[in-house]
């Protein structure tokens, strides 16, 4: 399929610079197409580079076209675990994946993911109640599990009773047990866990110990992992860290993972409020698309937060608020946004009252396409989406590992 450019628009900002705009249609393999916006700054004073281009937003589709049902072979198949919204889900199909079995224990998060994965297997609930003889054949398990403390005394005498002891004795009853448990029965090709960096020095480091020796010794896994920021991607300060194993030896190595040097900033992901996107109630309302009052900060939520902030601040502590402008990086987005917002506030000038992000600001900012759905309530929305993964994050380990998936799964 190629590509079409739809739109066109050229401004002359000084006589040594000029900025471009297109709109273009992009294949996107086996999911339809993308409508991208681009810009395009040329410059003659030297004072910038000649030229630059780069994607800034998905403009909204009037219809959905990027998850329709893949036809044709998939590369390969992947289950979800801990699948939140689909985030992973969504990077992993970026290399050709198709998801053949889901597991999701939160309603809220079931039902966004539902409604942007239609028409195909039902999300299945509490991980703890799967069978693994009951999930279908896969190449590839992919998951985000909670961060639990693992309890290794009393293994010694384990042994000597004769009782079960390995990986089933030192992580039974976190939810970690549940990815190798599976894993053990299955033997996919490969797999890909994501958690919060803390992870690594969490019980002085022993918490992942007892997973990488689970992965490596027990399982047998060629395991490897990297603390991955998504500030190269997108508008945000996001590290999470990313294990990945492989069945079989490989040359894979997290060195040669290509990331941006510089990322975009927040003027990428928010509402232009100029009238160039389709106004999207309840977040965006009016002709110019504007952000709702709704998400501007009431002077007693901001006066409260300014006085807390200097209140910590006059104690030598860092805790306040994150006022940020569009041409920023944003701290982390957590899940508990939906309280005050006070992590991601967004400067509105001097005299008036900062805003928070509205969903779709945050969709963006996680990396979601702009066509994806949020059929929840503004609480839910934030917390998932602080939640989620950066999935431009994902699908820059999905294509490192590409190459050595397929040697693995080669006939």
């Amino acid at each position: 399929m190629p590509n079409f450019l739809v739109d066109s628009v050229s401004v002359s900002v000084s006589d040594s610079i000029k900025k471009e705009a297109h709109y273009e249609i992009l294949p996107n393999p086996g999911s339809g197409i993308d409508l991208w916006y681009y810009s395009r700054t040329t410059t003659t004073d030297g004072n910038m580079p000649s030229e630059t281009l780069q994607p800034e937003r998905q403009k909204r589709l009037p219809f959905d076209s990027r998850r329709k049902s893949r036809t044709g072979k998939p590369a390969f198949r992947m289950i979800d675990l801990f699948a939140g919204i689909g985030g992973t889900r969504l990077g992993m199909e970026s290399i050709g994946g198709q998801c053949v079995w889901t597991s999701e224990w939160d309603r809220f998060s079931q039902k966004t993911y539902a409604t942007n994965f239609p028409s195909e297997h039902p999300v299945h609930g509490d991980i703890r109640e799967a069978e693994a003889e009951s999930i279908p054949p896969f190449d590839l398990l992919v998951g985000g599990f909670p961060c639990q403390p693992f309890s290794i005394a009393g293994v010694s005498k384990k042994n000597s009773l004769g009782t079960p002891h390995g990986f089933e004795c030192k992580t039974q009853g976190t939810l970690f047990f549940e990815i190798a448990r599976i894993i053990a029965h299955h033997r996919p090709a490969a797999f890909v866990l994501e958690n919060v960096k803390n992870l690594l020095s969490h019980q002085k480091g022993e918490t992942f110990n007892v997973i990488r020796e689970t992965l490596q010794d027990e399982l047998g896994y060629e395991v490897h992992h990297k603390v991955i920021d998504a500030k190269h991607f997108l508008p945000q300060h996001r590290e999470r860290v990313f294990i990945v194993g492989f069945r079989e030896p490989t040359k894979f190595s997290f060195s040669k993972l290509k990331l941006p040097k510089v990322g975009p900033k927040l003027d990428s992901i928010l509402h232009p409020q100029d009238g160039s996107e389709l106004a999207e109630e309840p977040f965006t309302i009016g002709a110019k698309a504007k952000v709702n009052p709704k998400y501007t900060l009431s002077d007693k939520l901001w006066n409260y937060l300014q006085a807390y902030a200097a209140k910590h601040k006059a104690k030598g502590n860092g805790f306040g608020f994150g006022l940020v402008t569009p041409e920023d990086t944003s701290r982390t987005l957590s899940a508990r946004y939906y309280k005050d917002g006070s992590e991601i506030l967004i400067k509105r000038g001097p005299r008036s009252n900062p805003r928070r992000l509205t969903p779709r600001e945050c969709a963006r900012l996680m990396g979601f396409p702009d066509d994806w759905q949020i059929p929840v309530s503004d609480t839910q929305a934030y917390r998932q989406f602080g939640n989620s993964v950066a999935v431009p994050v994902v699908k820059a380990v999905a294509k490192a590992m590409q190459p050595h998936l397929k040697k693995i799964l080669k006939p």
